[in-house]
């Protein structure tokens, strides 16, 4: 299977050089803001720009409850796509022994040697493969929503870590597991995913035609095959509808109106403190703003759980669990070694 790199950050936190570095647009805006402000009041005398601080901190309390909502949103998105790829995960192993046990020659017209019999299961083995790296792809599709065109995203990427999703053709990653035939039919599908999944039922139902599976068997099987199908159908459900767009409109709206009214609004505070403490209101209102943006960049980054970015579902370390899981289960003869973390990520 293909190694891609998508992601968990896997450190205890995030380094401050890393959030300083993923948020400074965000400062340095904050900067001039504050500088321009406090010049102005104090060089130029203009009283009058300052405001008074009861609106914005009104202000501020709407916004606090408003990221507030969106980080809880956001989180509960990302705890739903763990729990369908938990789910996934265990189907895959449930999916594991049934092709074990279930596919045998006693109900046989035709007795297939042992080769044959793990050449018939090692496909099905194959294609479930087939289907994660397929589902993978499709949840790694961009939509314009997603925050991972983003500048400072895209820095700490390329700094960081790479999505081969995003580089390698879903159709040559696919090609390892499934005949060519099979190959050439799912590359004309829009969900291949989902027509992977088709040819596993049909197959299944091949075997059940020539009495490697019997009845009650080929209906347990069959109901895994839908439980994938459901997972697959909930992924799909957080990857295509996003946080809503009119609240995360009004949320960006209310937060950039608020870190801009911030500096105005210390100004008579600091100014009481008398001599130069005016300056005070530059760091003050810095860290003020940035406590706000930084919130809503955490939400943004976290209500898409499947864009591949630093703070995804980590699907792809999954998947090569999964794979190794059935491949020692099968006795194949090459075993991949578990993804690790590079750069505290998980791949």
């Amino acid at each position: 299977m293909c190694q891609q790199f998508d992601g968990m950050h896997t450190a205890k936190n995030y380094s401050l050089k890393e959030v300083i570095l993923w948020t400074r647009r965000d400062i340095y805006f904050h900067f001039m803001v504050a500088f321009v402000a406090t010049a102005i009041y104090q060089y130029f005398n203009c009283r009058w720009i300052a405001i008074p601080w009861l609106p914005i901190a009104l202000m501020g309390t709407a916004v606090a409850f408003v990221v507030g909502f969106k980080n809880n949103a956001s989180y509960d998105r990302l705890w739903e796509a763990r729990r369908i790829w938990g789910a996934i995960v265990n189907a895959s192993r449930s999916w594991g022994i049934m092709v074990q046990d279930y596919v045998t020659n006693r109900h046989a017209t035709t007795s297939l040697n042992d080769e044959e019999m793990t050449k018939v299961k090692r496909r099905l083995i194959d294609r479930h493969f087939a289907w994660l790296t397929a589902l993978r792809y499709q949840l790694r599709e961009p939509r314009v929503w997603e925050s991972r065109h983003q500048v400072h995203n895209i820095e700490y990427r390329n700094r960081t870590y790479s999505v081969d999703e995003h580089a390698v053709p879903i159709d040559e990653a696919i090609a390892p597991y499934v005949v060519s035939e099979e190959c050439t039919l799912v590359s004309k599908k829009t969900n291949k995913a989902a027509q992977i999944l088709a040819l596993q039922s049909a197959h299944l139902k091949q075997l059940l035609e020539l009495g490697y599976i019997e009845d009650f068997r080929h209906m347990e099987m069959e109901r895994i095959i839908v439980e994938l199908y459901n997972q697959q159908g909930a992924s799909e459900r957080i990857k295509n509808f996003p946080y809503p767009r009119q609240f995360a409109t009004l949320n960006l709206y209310f937060i950039k109106a608020f870190v801009v009214l911030i500096p105005f609004g210390m100004l008579q505070e600091f100014d009481k403190l008398g001599d130069n403490l005016i300056w005070l209101n530059i760091p003050f209102s810095i860290l003020s703003a940035w406590l706000f943006t930084t919130l809503e960049k955490i939400g943004e980054v976290t209500e898409s759980p499947f864009e591949g970015s630093a703070n995804d579902v980590p699907i792809t370390a999954m998947s090569r669990g999964i794979e190794i899981d059935l491949k020692e289960m099968f006795n194949y003869e090459e075993i991949p070694d578990p993804i690790k973390p590079v750069n505290n990520i998980l791949l």
